[in-house]
């Protein structure tokens, strides 16, 4: 790496003269605090360590059994690629692909990328179209949810204890491993010092991205209509069930505040808790935050510029988090089928939450936080 490079902050464009820098060093922006880089040791080597052992294992999750479900004698065992099935049979066909995009396709699209840079780096060599390989692996980054459907599948195995008997397969375990790797590989890549390296190796066939001014009239134009979006279909999304569970033939629907209530009463307080704030507070507190930070650039207000932006940098971390639930329903839909014993079908809600995660994460990624600071720019 050269001894000094400039660098424009992501959230508030400042320009920035990043040093050289030694083990667990960071560089930070000193006008927002947002985190720029940070060097470590033998980074790339670790990153394509576990990105190779994680591939590895994400596929080792895929031949075997993943959660088995026991009701008084009565099996149903659940596998990765049966969840998917399951899920089509039922006629949620887009639920199945949104489950199989996030913890399937998205994760191993960003391990074999960072495996293809890594290796051509250590060995001293560009990779062709290095720098759009790269470009797509921090745009599908946001996007990778393996962590929250392994959360959502202890937190489905929580709610069943109750009513049968839930062992862990050997996929389980193996998906365990994927994710942990997955976020091991999160922890050490870093935008500023794999970019420095490309250029490094490089020189005339990289080019480094051209600096685009924002234009404040699309970007509050387009993420209003995101937020309205995402509003029309909150209602339906907490007004119909989510899922609907039938025991002994009695049908039984749940919406997302009455599954809460139902933990709750039931004793469960950590699991409702964690349900309330995910599939509840957070969606709420993230379109009213966005609606603000949006207008507040609307009006071009300059007050509390370092507030907002610490706001809107929490904002955009935890949104995803609200598909907790999804992944929830996704599972008890696929482990529990025992006829007219008991089942758990999926409800339109899950579809309509869906569709609200996905568009508040849209209307954070379309938001500039650089317009906060930007805010006498004129339109364009």
């Amino acid at each position: 790496m050269s001894a000094t490079q400039h660098i424009r902050c992501h959230e508030c464009d400042l320009k920035v003269q990043i040093p050289l820098l030694a083990h667990r060093q960071k560089a930070v922006c000193p006008r927002c605090g947002y985190l720029l880089s940070q060097y470590r040791y033998l980074a790339l080597d670790k990153i394509l360590a576990f990105s190779l052992a994680g591939l590895f294992f994400l596929v080792a999750s895929l031949p075997f059994d993943f959660m088995i479900f026991d009701v008084r004698g009565q099996f149903q065992t659940m596998s990765m690629p049966l969840s998917i099935t399951t899920l089509v049979e039922q006629d949620y066909l887009m639920l199945a692909v949104l489950q199989i995009l996030a913890i399937y396709v998205i994760p191993a699209c960003i391990l074999c990328g960072l495996t293809y840079l890594t290796v051509f780096i250590r060995n001293g060599q560009y990779p062709p179209r290095g720098a759009w390989v790269k470009k797509l692996v921090f745009t599908l980054l946001p996007w990778s949810m393996a962590e929250i459907f392994l959360i959502g599948a202890l937190i489905s195995l929580i709610k069943m204890q109750s009513i049968a008997v839930i062992e862990l397969g050997m996929s389980f375990y193996a998906y365990l491993l994927f994710t942990l790797c997955l976020v091991t590989v999160v922890l050490y890549l870093d935008e500023f010092q794999l970019t420095d390296r490309l250029r490094e190796l490089g020189e005339d066939r990289w080019q480094s991205a051209k600096r685009i001014p924002p234009s404040r009239r699309k970007t509050v134009q387009r993420t209003w209509a995101l937020l309205i979006a995402s509003v029309i279909l909150y209602i339906p999304a907490n007004l119909f069930p989510i899922m609907t569970t039938m025991l002994l033939g009695v049908e039984e629907p749940n919406t997302i505040l009455g599954g809460v209530i139902t933990l709750w009463r039931g004793g469960s307080y950590p699991i409702a808790l964690i349900i309330f704030v995910a599939s509840l507070f957070i969606p709420i507190a993230k379109l009213l935050v966005l609606a603000w930070l949006n207008y507040s650039i609307q009006t071009n207000s300059p007050s509390l510029r370092l507030w907002r932006t610490r706001l809107y940098r929490i904002t955009d971390f935890i949104g995803r988090w609200s598909m907790i639930d999804v992944f929830v329903v996704a599972i008890l839909v696929s482990l529990v089928q025992l006829g007219n014993t008991m089942a758990v079908y999926p409800g339109p809600a899950a579809l309509a939450f869906s569709a609200v995660v996905l568009l508040t994460m849209l209307a954070a990624n379309s938001f500039d936080a650089r317009l906060i600071w930007n805010h006498k720019q004129d339109d364009r």
